[in-house]
């Protein structure tokens, strides 16, 4: 059933194109010129099924106007292949700077099912680069490709990956984030929260970096994707979406209230929720949701930011929560979370 529901749902993107490269490791990724073109199934945009509620790419500003992505610079590398899958792919823009930069790495929304890494958030990328803040953008396998854990592992290996990269990169492996709506809010929160997956006994020198972050900023987010949890979040049936199905490798018939969940399934549920990792060891948090999502059954609720806010400031970690309506553009918007950004990187 669930390779049905990826081949509808590949058959449905809108926009597909097929990928320029191959699945291999590379060394180093190419100059690129312009961004490169997505492959097969992972447009952002996609023909809905009729009655279905999804969870959608929904960054503030992005993706841009077709005019405002093609004025902002290419990538320093595009298409760097981080892992053995042809979805492994890093586009990068190195900020000029004579000293090593921060980093901010955008991981793209989409439900875990659809997306790409060009929907960036194109004008928190040109706010980094004038302030001296080197920039990312990943795609992950889909769920349609793995289920969990692929997205999160995957997310992990890309900032293990750009941590090696660091003396060639003229990256401070120090200060990295990770920002991103919906899906890749919650890859960010989840590297974010997760104990340290480096293997300092790997024969592979990247599997021997950090994954920890020093900051995330997940936006239009969700806390956790356990069902059971959200229900006591969300007011309505948000929890019963497609999306968090297939994640888990179930059919979209299954039925939260009265199938059964083996112990397997209850320890991926748990796992795959950011706050299960939540400790007090953890970096600061800037969310942000959207207030026009504030009704019954959205899986973008603002309750998840408010729920995420509690929880931190019982642990007395900093969390920063917004709602999009308290900023009068997107400029005030980004001006915000360059803040909180230069803040937690110790830059003036």
């Amino acid at each position: 059933m669930r390779n049905d529901v990826s081949r509808w749902c590949i058959a449905l993107a809108a926009a597909a194109c097929l990928c320029v490269s191959g699945g291999a490791i590379a060394a180093e990724g190419t100059p690129a010129s312009a961004p490169a073109k997505a492959r097969a199934g992972r447009s952002g945009a996609r023909a809905e099924k009729k009655g279905e509620r999804r969870i959608e790419s929904t960054t503030p500003g992005a993706p841009a106007r077709e005019e405002e992505r093609q004025a902002e610079p290419a990538p320093t590398f595009a298409d760097v292949s981080y892992g053995p899958d042809e979805s492994n792919k890093i586009d990068f823009w190195k900020a000029q700077s004579a000293t090593p930069t921060p980093l901010v790495v955008f991981i793209h929304g989409g439900g875990f099912m659809h997306g790409d890494k060009a929907d960036r958030d194109g004008a928190l990328l040109t706010a980094c680069l004038n302030s001296g803040i080197s920039y990312a953008s990943i795609n992950y396998r889909l769920s349609g490709v793995a289920i969990y854990p692929a997205q999160m592992h995957d997310g992990a290996r890309a900032i293990q990956f750009m941590r090696s990269k660091a003396a060639e990169w003229n990256i401070d492996p120090k200060r990295i984030a990770c920002t991103g709506g919906s899906a890749g809010a919650g890859i960010s929160e989840w590297l974010a929260f997760h104990d340290d997956l480096a293997d300092p006994k790997s024969d592979d020198p990247v599997a021997r970096q950090s994954t920890r972050l020093t900051c995330a900023l997940p936006t239009n987010m969700q806390c956790t994707y356990d069902p059971r949890e959200i229900k006591k979040i969300v007011p309505g049936n948000a929890y019963d979406v497609a999306p968090l199905k297939q994640l888990q490798g179930l059919p979209e018939t299954f039925n939260w209230d009265t199938d059964p969940i083996d112990a397997d399934l209850d320890a991926r549920l748990r796992d795959c929720s950011p706050l299960t990792h939540l400790t007090k060891d953890d970096p600061p948090i800037f969310a942000m949701n959207n207030k026009a999502n504030e009704t019954d059954g959205n899986i973008h609720h603002p309750n998840f930011g408010r729920y995420l806010k509690k929880q931190m400031d019982a642990m007395g970690l900093e969390c920063e929560f917004h709602l999009t309506a308290d900023f009068p553009d997107a400029k005030a918007r980004v001006d915000a979370m360059m803040a909180f950004l230069k803040k937690n990187f110790g830059m003036k």
